[in-house]
């Protein structure tokens, strides 16, 4: 498959980059001198499937300047970056990484949860600026028996019901449809969902229907006493209702893992002591990058392999 050519969006995981250069013909979008358009333009013929990831995927430009393009390799679970709809008017097959990385973004929810609670970085803080001398940090909130609500029960979703249980919080959740199966409680309203929890766990695909779908309303539902935590997409959340509510007491506090326009971050909230925030690293641990970056080689192969044979 060496004379396969392969083209790389950006910068992702160093093991996947040498993969697939061991395996394929290699093109890094960010590795050339010439403007975007003249690149993939001289390397059209050449480029037959593409791999990107939540900070660049395959838009119709992309696409349409590829007519030989077979294939986009997601290397992630989300597919927001990838123009869905020209791929399949295209007839180009789409994959991504479902599961391999469900338990670190579980993970790193209630990590998120437990640290906005305790006020953990404010903890962190105190300690090492010798303030603790002084008197004691002073009390925060606990996580067990809260009551959760998620927005999302797929694969990452289920899993933070599942680690949140073992916390003996109750859980309900919100999605398209009533899921099977399952005894959590079930609102078709996301707005009378945030009312009756104390911690929104955001966890859904990000769709034309769920931009946004956390918006003032939803906001104002969870109070000033309750708590966010988005490890969807930054878009899930309208980003300058979230800093308002935050900034004026209306909401309690958040967990951010993901951003309206990463890498950038409103700065207003870097002051707040009520929110944790983590660059986009939910599925960043050494063993999920290693078994993401396998299953890109492998749907790579298997799409090859079937299309020579």
């Amino acid at each position: 498959m060496n004379n396969i050519g392969v083209l790389m969006t950006c910068p992702m995981s160093e093991y996947l980059e040498n993969q697939l250069e061991n395996r394929f013909s290699l093109f890094k979008l960010w590795n050339h001198s010439s403007p975007k358009p003249d690149f993939l333009k001289t390397h059209s013929s050449s480029i037959k499937a593409v791999v990107g990831n939540t900070k660049i995927g395959a838009d119709a430009n992309m696409i349409d300047s590829l007519p030989n393009m077979e294939i986009v390799a997601s290397y992630s679970v989300g597919l927001d970056k990838i123009d869905l709809g020209k791929c399949k008017e295209k007839g180009i097959k789409v994959t991504n990484t479902p599961d391999v990385l469900t338990d670190d973004v579980a993970d790193l929810g209630i990590g998120l949860a437990l640290a906005v609670l305790r006020k953990m970085c404010a903890c962190d803080r105190f300690v090492r600026s010798g303030n603790w001398i002084n008197g004691d940090f002073g009390l925060a909130s606990k996580f067990s028996g809260k009551s959760v609500g998620i927005v999302g029960l797929g694969r990452i979703g289920s899993a933070i019901a599942k680690r949140a249980e073992a916390f003996n919080c109750s859980i309900s959740y919100h999605s398209r449809s009533k899921k099977p199966n399952t005894n959590y409680k079930y609102y078709s309203n996301i707005v009378d969902l945030a009312a009756d929890c104390q911690i929104l766990f955001v966890a859904c695909a990000l769709t034309e229907e769920t931009h946004h779908i956390v918006n003032r309303k939803v906001i104002d539902a969870l109070g000033p006493k309750g708590i966010l935590i988005n490890i969807g997409r930054g878009a899930h959340v309208d980003e300058p209702e979230l800093v308002s509510a935050l900034l004026k007491g209306r909401l309690g506090g958040a967990g951010l893992d993901v951003y309206e326009n990463e890498p950038n971050v409103p700065e207003q909230l870097f002051s707040l002591e009520n929110i944790v925030l983590v660059p986009h690293v939910g599925s960043d641990t050494e063993e999920t990058s290693k078994a993401m970056a396998d299953l890109v080689i492998s749907n790579l192969e298997a799409h090859f392999k079937d299309a020579i044979s």
